[in-house]
């Protein structure tokens, strides 16, 4: 069988597993459990990415880790990456109380959440491209997480990469991967035991609890098991709006002196009552003002739901001193069933008409790679070789059905919201909504070669590879189920990479990478061509840069250009019709520059071109939903004199952008600031942390986003002030 022809069956998962079950896994090593007496926050940081070495260390302060993992490269430390990424630890996503991926990218100055089109998925503007929550990677692996909210109890590492990587990582399901990538680190069970208890609170009465408990156990304490349980339920900051979310996790490991074996599995339901709607402005309309931050102009029938099960198995066995071989395995199932209602301004006073627009979705996912990694000398030269097999396929059946939104649609305002009763969703249909047909399958595999050559003592690092990767891709009609289109291609991704260390504490780099995007998907409020899936194309990236470690500061500056096709609806037809180009600088910063202070922030300036377009008429015009600047700086201060006091604050300040392509809709810059404080101290003999967040202190109304979706510039409104508490104590 040609390798790229495979399809990960269930039969042929199950195959993998017992051909691989020697193969790769997790080591779970504590990196710090403070105790209790010196009044520390308990913090666990181990394993979960099935290396030998445990996952890279916290850089000082905490908040970020010293390296993470480049696709088939492995974990790299920073300053021999030829790259630009950020991996943010469990520590900041405890201590900030984040809900989900969307409050720990809040830290990262090259990235924007946004919204998906119609929906609530969560989308991230990864220098100032899209990378949609079906392309966030699990462990290395895709599509396994909930789509539209991933639950950040689940996490002990967030990593950013920053930049296209095909390459490294093989297409991304979705179509992202042009402006970077993320990947979503497991918890593991740490080397002490862990029992902690979180109950806290939020504005508008949302309530929260959640428990994690770890231990290891056996012979030299060679397994391990890391559960998590989450409930949140409640009224959120926004007027009439509910949020309700169930988690379970559970991580296993298995570590020996050769063999590293662990496992995953969850359940994630998440409820969304009354959201708050996307707001889509009618062309040659001036922007509107942002209605009050808390101001809800949903209608209370509308709802949004996600269940997702899940679940990975991983291994690594060493086969020599010098060679490692790994696999993993994947497998998710997911529900999504929503009653959304888009909505459109056609007048600057905030008139707004919008109709139903009911969805259901089933999605069942398989996914998994093998690879081999090894090292060879050749007389002065070293040489990391890795090699790897991957496979992803995707099964999703779509039914929808709309409203009459010609003659009958529904009016309403946004700053004087107008509750008008549910219309029957018959106007137009597409398929079954209790029963949805197949609409579209999706296989994707590859293979791919690297190697990564060491000169000068290790001043000097060369990594060259490339991957070939297959797409294959049905589309099925809604109704009849009936094939709509198809494509079956393969494309080479070439790579190279340079480091350059002039003294040990600087890197200078360079690379050239390429991503490959599976093709757009034709979607929309009133698309023709609904469903109609596009072939892939490329994208290419050139970008040079420099780190500085001084030990316990970090900073890094990158510059980079990239070319894209840009997808995006003409008439009512969605299509591939030109080009975007995104030009960057993006300087960072992390670590502690006196004793007691943590910082972590940058600024990243944009320039992102509409190079061509349908008969040039935006030529040279920017993009949609891209700002030229955006600046991130958080800071923590440990209170001299107030043991355990840390007092924390943070501002993100976002530079104008535009809603459409003409640039005539301009979203005015916008600056929010947060502060917070965390204590930690005795209750009896337990250790308790206090925190308290406030987001958008000045409650400032803002849009915060425009558009996402290629070529769509509906805009989504920022949220109010909102405060939360919450308590830890460790058993």
């Amino acid at each position: 069988m040609n390798p790229l022809d495979f399809t990960l069956s269930p039969l042929a998962l199950a195959v993998l597993l017992l051909v691989n079950t020697t193969a790769q896994a997790q080591t779970a090593t504590t990196i710090a459990t403070a105790a209790p007496q010196v009044l520390q926050s308990i913090t666990v940081s181990a394993s979960a990415d099935a290396s030998a070495a445990g996952l890279p260390v916290a850089y000082p302060g905490g908040q970020v880790a010293r390296g993470g993992r480049l696709g088939l490269l492995g974990n790299t430390d920073l300053m021999d990456a030829p790259f630009n990424s950020t991996n943010y630890t469990q520590a900041l996503i405890q201590d900030q109380q984040s809900h989900s991926v969307a409050d720990v990218l809040q830290n990262d100055p090259s990235v924007r959440v946004a919204r998906g089109f119609g929906n609530y998925q969560e989308l991230y503007m990864i220098r100032g491209f899209a990378v949609s929550s079906d392309d966030i990677a699990y462990n290395g692996l895709f599509g396994l997480l909930p789509r539209q909210f991933v639950a950040a109890e689940l996490l002990e590492r967030v990593e950013v990469f920053r930049g296209a990587n095909t390459f490294l990582n093989g297409a991304a399901p979705g179509g992202g991967g042009v402006g970077g990538s993320i990947n979503l680190l497991p918890k593991r069970a740490g080397n002490a035991p862990l029992t902690q208890i979180t109950a806290g609170i939020e504005s508008g009465g949302q309530a929260y609890l959640a428990t994690d408990i770890g231990r290891r156990f056996g012979p030299e304490n060679a397994m391990g098991i890391r559960i998590n349980a989450v409930r949140r339920d409640g009224d959120t900051a926004v007027d009439r709006e509910q949020r309700s979310l169930s988690v379970l996790s559970v991580g296993l490991d298995y570590r020996t002196a050769n063999v590293r074996l662990s496992a995953d599995a969850g359940f994630q339901e998440h409820k969304l009552t009354a959201p708050r709607p996307s707001v889509t402005l009618a062309g040659g309309i001036a922007l509107p003002p942002a209605p009050d931050a808390s101001r809800n102009f949903a209608q209370p029938w509308t709802y949004s739901n996600e269940r997702d099960t899940f679940g990975t198995v991983r291994g690594e066995v060493d086969l020599s001193k010098d060679v490692v071989a790994w696999a993993a395995l994947g497998a998710r199932s997911g529900n999504e069933g929503n009653v959304l209602t888009p909505l459109t301004v056609s007048r600057s006073t905030g008139a707004a008409s919008l109709y139903r627009f009911d969805n259901q979705r089933r999605d069942t996912v398989r996914t998994g790679e093998i690879g081999v990694r090894g090292t060879v000398q050749t007389g002065p030269v070293s040489h990391s070789l890795s090699a790897t097999l991957s496979g992803f396929s995707l099964d999703s059946r779509n039914a929808y059905a709309l409203s009459d939104f010609y003659i009958n649609p529904l009016a309403s305002n946004i700053y004087t919201p107008v509750d008008a009763a549910a219309p029957a969703a018959t106007f137009f249909t597409g398929g079954n909504l209790a029963a949805p047909l197949t609409t579209r399958k999706s296989n994707l595999s590859s293979y791919a070669l690297a190697d990564t050559m060491s000169f000068a003592n290790d001043r000097v690092l060369l990594t060259i590879g490339a991957r070939n990767q297959t797409i294959k891709d049905v589309s099925y009609d809604y109704t009849s189920a009936a094939e709509t289109s198809r494509y079956d291609q393969s494309m080479v991704t070439p790579m190279a990479g340079l480091v350059i260390k002039p003294m040990k504490d600087v890197s200078v780099y360079a690379n050239y990478i390429e991503g490959l995007q599976q093709g757009a998907v034709a979607s929309g409020n009133g698309v023709t061509n609904l469903g109609q899936t596009f072939a892939p194309y490329k994208s290419k990236q050139k970008e040079i840069g420099i780190k500085y470690d001084a030990g316990t500061v970090g900073m890094s500056a990158a510059v980079f250009t990239t070319a894209q096709p840009s997808a995006y609806v003409r008439n009512n037809v969605f299509g591939v019709f030109g080009e975007q180009r995104n030009r960057g600088l993006e300087l960072s910063v992390f670590g502690t520059p006196v004793r007691g202070v943590r910082v972590l922030g940058g600024l990243t300036v944009l320039d992102a071109k509409q190079v061509s377009t349908v008969d040039g008429i935006h030529d040279g015009k920017d993009a949609i939903g891209v700002p030229r600047q955006q600046f991130n700086l958080g800071a923590e201060w440990d209170v001299p004199g107030a043991r355990g006091l840390t007092l924390t604050g943070r501002t993100v300040v976002t530079s104008s952008q535009y809603a459409d392509g003409a640039n005539t809709q301009e979203l005015p810059s916008w600056t929010r600031v947060g502060v917070g404080a965390r204590y930690v101290t005795l209750f009896g003999e337990r250790a308790l942390t206090l925190r308290a967040r406030v987001d958008n202190l000045t409650d400032k109304n803002y849009w915060a986003s425009a558009g996402g979706y290629p070529g769509a510039g509906y805009l989504v409104l920022g949220a109010p002030r909102t405060v939360v508490l919450s308590a830890s104590i460790d058993f």
